[in-house]
């Protein structure tokens, strides 16, 4: 059974080998400079260079940046406090993560007249097949990042939004949900995505939730589904006038 401890463990450890630190250097004040490496194990997600992203859960802040201009990123940002590199010129583009609130997240009301419906990873193909116009949504199950689990919100014969879970890694699965036009401010995201991070815990994996800064309605979903805030990543950079 996944405790808060082995969750945070888990995910420092993981989240070391995505920025080539040290799982404790998360809890270090400060900021820490390290090279961008694509470590065995990372996460996979493009490697785009050059490479300047920062990721911080509050205390310690890791600088992950390109060899070729660590040394000037270095200069720029040494003395400075998290808040000034966040906002630097450099920054563009800020995710907020969200961990479930382990021991207290819980089931919690559906709306009426919405059936819920969890979909295992051999039948993910078979929906596609059947509803992926419906849906406007596509499935590659060669992707580097297979999804594992849907959660569909159905009313009557049609899907009114998705909830779904993709494997980052052997640990770690990310959680996005999309809810139709038609049926948008039902209330429907946060039960999907509360019972999708339920499903995922009680397979022994680690759920997570990310959106941008920007996007309040996002956030509140996060909140009711059951999540608390874990740590920032800004994840894209501008560099010599070119965004990247």
């Amino acid at each position: 059974m996944i405790n808060k401890k082995n969750m945070m463990d888990c995910v420092c450890q993981q989240l070391a080998i995505d920025y080539n630190c040290s799982p404790d250097d998360f809890f270090k004040e400060g900021l820490i400079f390290t090279e961008a490496r694509e470590n065995e194990g990372r996460r996979y997600f493009p490697f785009v260079t050059p490479r300047l992203e920062m990721i911080s859960m509050g205390q310690g802040t890791i600088i992950n940046v390109s060899s070729d201009i660590l040394p000037n990123i270095r200069h720029e940002f040494e003395g400075k406090t998290w808040e000034e590199v966040f906002n630097s010129p450099f920054s563009y583009g800020v995710l907020s993560y969200f961990l479930p609130d382990i021991g207290k997240i819980d089931t919690i009301t559906t709306p009426n007249g919405f059936e819920f419906v969890v979909v295992e990873k051999q039948d993910i193909q078979k929906f596609y097949d059947l509803y992926g116009s419906q849906s406007g949504m596509q499935y590659d199950p060669n992707f580097q990042n297979p999804q594992m689990l849907l959660v569909l919100a159905k009313y009557k014969d049609a899907i009114a939004g998705i909830a779904k879970a993709k494997a980052d890694c052997k640990t770690i699965w990310s959680i996005d949900v999309d809810v139709m036009n038609s049926f948008r401010g039902k209330g429907l995201a946060a039960p999907m995505v509360n019972i999708l991070t339920l499903e995922i815990l009680n397979r022994g994996y680690i759920p997570y939730y990310f959106t941008t800064n920007s996007h309040v309605l996002s956030t509140h979903v996060a909140v009711r589904a059951g999540y608390i805030p874990a740590w920032v990543h800004s994840y894209k950079t501008r560099l010599n006038g070119i965004m990247r």
